[in-house]
């Protein structure tokens, strides 16, 4: 048992660092520099001058405190017993400074995880938030589509999608995928200054933040008339993308799912060509757990948000992917990817 968990942000002035994911969900903190400190009777927030202001705003129910300068020796003061910090999100510049601050009373125990398996189960809170996240999403993408598809660069397609997400009041929750013809034959492709081609399949990859919680989901369609191997790509892509999604449930096996899904494009001879999972939990990050993958033994819980997102890349040729996000229930899930998933051939 700990006696204190640690989660931290502990960044030097200067020092270039994501803000950590698991201090925003704790705290509702949106600043990068701070740590909460939590245990029986203890709720204690710690930062800096920079952050003091928005910290009073943004936090209920925290004992706020102010570091004189340097946050680590200010953390270390309050640390008592057995302390259990995330290694994944600490660096070693900070363990070592928050060990030279230390006597021995104090035991610094890893604990990467802990904080990420309670973010698993969302609130109807969080799930409210995420619902937002894809209306808007796709609400920029049907302002991106409107001009049509060919002749415009992937770049300049993706460029649109987050200035509409912007004007719409929200930031992407990672740069945009758009990729064209053989491009969407790479899984992770980034939007070049290729031409899209009349006719291509264009593989659309788009994602929002809404009040620090994200969505994530993707489209295919066609920028003209397409061609039949695309069509009959995109129909075997989109059978498996449904029978994914009635195989989530609570109590469902990551695994388990991912082969319902799997199996159908394997047994049309695209088994090579689905390499990457099923599909992944997302919250305040836009990957997080659980996971629905060949290797995954995670169990769905109602409460859970994960994507259900097959492909089949072929090689030089094309490349589709149908992706939806959406919450996961007692007998089902709650899909909150509205937009229709027929081939659309955007003039």
């Amino acid at each position: 048992g700990l006696d204190m968990l640690l989660v931290a942000d502990l960044v030097h002035p200067g020092d270039s660092v994501l803000p950590d994911p698991n201090l925003r969900w704790l705290t509702g903190f949106s600043g990068s520099s701070g740590a909460a400190i939590v245990g029986p009777g203890v709720a204690t927030f710690v930062t800096d001058f920079r952050y003091i202001e928005r910290v009073r705003e943004e936090l209920g129910g925290f004992e706020i405190s102010q570091a004189e300068r340097q946050l680590v020796p200010a953390v270390a003061k309050l640390l008592r017993g057995r302390v259990g910090f995330d290694e994944a999100h600490t660096s070693v510049k900070v363990f070592e400074g928050l060990q030279e601050e230390l006597d021995g009373s104090v035991d610094l125990v890893r604990s990467a995880g802990l904080v990420e398996r309670l973010r698993r189960v969302k609130d109807e809170v969080e799930l409210e938030r995420m619902r937002e996240a894809a209306r808007l999403a796709d609400q920029a993408v049907e302002r991106v589509l409107e001009p049509g598809l060919a002749g415009r660069t992937e770049r300049e397609v993706a460029g649109a999608y987050a200035a509409a997400i912007r004007e719409l009041g929200c930031e992407p929750s990672f740069a945009a995928i758009v990729a064209a013809g053989p491009n969407g034959a790479l899984p992770h492709a980034t939007p070049s200054d290729r031409v899209i081609g009349e006719g291509e399949l264009v593989v659309f990859d788009h994602g929002a933040i809404y009040e620090g919680y994200c969505s994530d989901g993707t489209r295919t369609f066609a920028a003209g008339e397409p061609d039949e191997e695309s069509r009959e790509v995109y129909d075997l892509v989109k059978r498996a993308q449904q029978a994914g999604l009635e195989a989530v449930r609570a109590g469902a096996i990551g695994r388990a799912v991912d082969a319902v899904a799997r199996d159908l494009i394997s047994a049309e001879g695209h088994g090579e060509d689905f390499g990457h999972g099923l599909g992944h939990g997302v919250g305040v990050e836009v990957h997080e757990a659980p996971r629905l993958g060949q290797r995954s033994d995670d169990v769905l819980e109602a409460g859970n948000v994960v994507t259900v997102e097959p492909g089949v890349y072929v090689a030089g040729r094309v490349g589709v992917r149908i992706e939806d996000v959406g919450v996961v229930t007692e007998g089902g899930y709650e899909n909150f990817s509205l937009t229709a998933k027929g081939l659309r051939v955007v003039g």
